[in-house]
């Protein structure tokens, strides 16, 4: 008996050690759903990003989930960032969601499935500010059938 309480104890231990490691350093991190699962061009998903601090290097990725029903392998999406005083910058970015058998890359659950595609590493703001990313969907189809949430994280880079 005592025994068990010992693994317990001992797992209960790995678990906290486990916790204390993990440090959540995201300074947007945002999912939004899309109704009925279709995503128009006018639907654009808009994130406001404050940014306290222009000297940091950060990482930006496109929080995307979908279902299993997804009739593509890859997703064209509109980035466009704006700040007041600042010109509009728009980029188009192309990212791969399975492999070529069909086999989706994202991480699934159910009849769904998540990604975090990067699309700006190590990327400095040009200024102390609020800036607001707009997450457009840049496919064929109007609406596009099957996205079920669209998201940013943006995370500081880690210097050593």
């Amino acid at each position: 008996m005592q025994n068990k309480y010992r693994h317990l104890f001992t797992a209960i231990l790995l678990l906290c050690i486990g916790l204390q490691g993990c440090k959540e350093t995201a300074i947007v991190d945002v999912n939004l759903p899309i109704d009925n699962r279709s995503w128009s061009y006018a639907s654009k998903v808009r994130i406001p990003v404050i940014i306290e601090d222009p000297g940091k290097a950060y990482n930006l990725y496109l929080n995307l989930r979908h279902t299993s029903d997804y009739k593509y392998a890859n997703i064209f999406v509109l980035i466009h960032q704006s700040a007041t005083g600042y010109e509009t910058k728009t980029e188009r970015k192309e990212f791969k969601l399975a492999y070529p058998d069909g086999e989706w890359l994202g991480s699934g659950a159910g009849n769904f499935y998540s990604y975090q595609l990067l699309f700006r590493e190590g990327y400095r703001f040009p200024a102390k500010g609020t800036y607001i990313i707009e997450i457009e969907q840049n496919m064929r189809d109007n609406p596009l059938p099957e996205v079920t949430d669209v998201g940013l994280r943006v995370e500081p880079v880690e210097e050593n």
